[in-house]
């Protein structure tokens, strides 16, 4: 993607053969000739946790970036009642949908050894004290994960407990 300037502003945005429909094998290397700028995109920080929308395009040296506005979500439920309406209405915020993301997980871990639980309470045939160890981590995981879900005051927060940035770099 390319833009042509005129007084340092961004006048048109496309592909070469858009921006010089007139000339034949228009490229990327023709387009520079012409004067054209590359167009790089600028900061979109997570979608799960912004809404992230196009705002304007900059000069920025020998390129346009495509500025976008990150706004964050909200964090807490929302309850409000819709004009001409009478029931309120609650979208919910980030931490309801992780915590609910969260038990979820928890809930699919556990389906696989639930049988066991059942047997036990059915027929008193204890559980393998493995199963019933690894039962209890995947209950205290998800618990500690919601309290420091519910702890986070700002969305940044809520990203480093609920997705950490991986460097790839071991731990």
């Amino acid at each position: 993607m390319f833009a042509l300037i005129e007084n340092n502003a961004v006048t048109q945005v496309g592909e070469p053969a858009q921006l010089f429909p007139n000339t034949s094998g228009a490229n990327a290397a023709f387009a520079i000739e012409q004067g054209a700028l590359e167009v790089i995109e600028g900061e979109r920080k997570d979608e799960r946790f912004y809404w992230v929308t196009f705002s304007h395009y900059e000069v920025q040296g020998s390129n346009v970036v495509r500025v976008y506005t990150n706004t964050p979500k909200a964090l807490e439920d929302v309850t409000e009642t819709p004009e001409g309406q009478t029931e309120p209405v609650t979208t919910q915020g980030l931490k309801s949908q992780w915590i609910a993301q969260g038990k979820a997980a928890a809930n699919s871990l556990l389906a696989a050894t639930d049988w066991m639980v059942i047997r036990k309470m059915e027929r008193g045939v204890d559980l393998p004290a493995d199963v019933a160890a690894a039962r209890a981590k995947i209950i205290a995981d998800c618990a500690a994960k919601e309290a420091a879900i519910v702890a986070a005051s700002t969305v940044e927060e809520l990203m480093a407990v609920v997705a950490p940035f991986n460097t790839g770099e071991p731990k």
